[in-house]
């Protein structure tokens, strides 16, 4: 187990689905060849067990299988950072556990939902899991699929602990974002959550992202950072142009399904599904498969 700081979490971290059997087990070839890819493109660190890695479809027995395999498949060459999506706070603490049991570098812990917190609320949570996580922690918001957004005053105080490194933001809200950027030092990581507005995060501030389809095209998505973080915005705009066909179909059904029927002309063959997600329909299928191809004969 290794000990990361905000420092360390910048660039393209693909957030990555899980491949799975049809027995709802983790697909091991499949798993080894996605990250083999991944590493040879240059990421900058790994994602595994958040939505798009259907977390609350797998069993608690194989995330910890999931993470344990990712962490042996990159052997410390970037950072593991697994989600953490339980809703209690108990659930969540004994999966970061299992996790750092398990080799991780940090955990992305989500904003507890379903019941409805205050900003105080989630201001206790967040400071009582750093107070006993056995790893450093990122916030994960996401209000969209929570209905929680945390408010930038409460990031910002959140920032102040030693265990909260960073955030994985995924409020659409650019003002939102700016505010939370506005107030945070070099000792919080804020990272792009939002592949649609990732160029515009990058020049507002944002030190990379946790980008879903940089699992498959991630020499892409480094070219519009290193566009973005270089004061190139415009040129980070035309590029993250190009990607809109392919990101409108890859979201076009609840991620990660499309994204997972057409990853075999990568290498990495497994479309299966966990419930209660199901493959997208065909002609979405057919669709993303041709621009996939079609922006991966240009990266070539």
């Amino acid at each position: 187990m290794s000990f990361i700081d905000a420092s360390k979490l910048r660039g393209i971290i693909p957030a990555i689905p899980t491949p799975v059997n049809a027995d709802d087990t983790i697909n091991v070839p499949a798993t080894k060849a996605l990250l083999a890819y991944l590493l040879a493109q240059g990421i900058d660190g790994v994602l595994p067990l958040g939505g798009t890695g259907e977390y609350g479809a797998l069993s608690r027995a194989e995330r910890t299988k999931m993470v344990r395999l990712t962490v042996d498949a990159v052997a410390s060459k970037v950072p593991v950072i697994p989600g953490v999506l339980d809703p209690g706070f108990h659930d969540a603490m004994d999966a970061g556990k299992a996790f750092a049991d398990a080799g991780a570098d940090a955990l992305l812990v989500l904003t507890p939902y379903y019941t409805n917190p205050t900003q105080a609320g989630i201001r206790d949570y967040f400071l009582r899991y750093a107070d006993s996580s056995p790893l450093p922690i990122l916030i994960y918001e996401i209000p969209y699929r929570t209905r929680i957004a945390i408010a930038p005053e409460v990031l910002h105080e959140l920032s102040r602990h030693e265990r909260i490194i960073g955030m994985k933001a995924c409020n659409t809200d650019m003002y939102h974002f700016l505010r939370t950027i506005a107030g945070v030092d070099d000792s919080f990581a804020v990272l792009s959550g939002e592949d649609t507005l990732f160029p515009l995060h990058v020049a507002a501030g944002a030190r990379g992202g946790i980008v879903v389809t940089a699992s498959l095209l991630p020499c892409a998505w480094r070219n519009i950072y290193d566009a973005a973080r270089e004061g190139r915005t415009g040129e980070a705009l035309a590029l993250h142009r190009e990607l809109i066909p392919l990101m409108d179909l890859a979201f076009a059904e609840t991620n990660p399904g499309p994204m997972k029927s057409v990853m075999d002309l990568i290498g990495v063959d497994a479309p299966q599904m966990l419930a209660p997600l199901v493959p997208p329909a065909p002609e979405l299928q057919a669709a993303l498969r041709e621009e996939l191809a079609r922006q991966l004969a240009r990266a070539a």
